[in-house]
């Protein structure tokens, strides 16, 4: 796959994701964003890569690769964040709740990574002085 078709394929993805809003598509977008550099709150770059398991699928950890040391972010913390975004959503008027700060998300490892893969999926907005930082997570 080229390039432009991998980012139309993401891009796809992406807007499945914001009309299905489902467990389903975000896993969808989890598994092709392997890789991609998102932007942390502060502005610290990292991407991340899935384990294969036995059968050839996918495991539901994630590897972040920040600087040399890699970290795991379980794909329930991101299930949980998901929600708590669904919550905002149901409550709030905005298309994407403006979320302020990654632990507004809730409490959970790895809520930093978690809020800037969300903004990328166009699942949050972030406010205008962060916006900046994380310039190359826009949808």
């Amino acid at each position: 796959m080229t390039e432009t078709e991998e980012n139309q394929n993401r891009e796809q993805l992406v807007a499945d994701l914001q009309e299905k809003l489902n467990e389903e598509a975000l896993w969808h977008c989890i598994v092709a964003f392997q890789e991609y550099e998102f932007k942390t709150y502060s502005g610290l770059s990292f991407s991340y890569k899935l384990k294969e398991g036995k059968h050839g699928q996918y495991t539901r950890e994630l590897f972040i690769d920040r600087r040399e040391n890699s970290k795991s972010l379980a794909f329930s913390s991101i299930r949980l964040a998901f929600r708590k975004v669904m919550e905002l959503k149901l409550t709030s008027s905005e298309k994407k709740p403006v979320i302020q700060r990654p632990k507004a998300l809730g409490d959970i490892r790895g809520v930093t990574y978690i809020y800037a893969i969300f903004y990328r999926f166009g699942l949050v907005d972030v406010p205008d002085n962060v916006r900046d930082k994380m310039k190359n997570n826009s949808v």
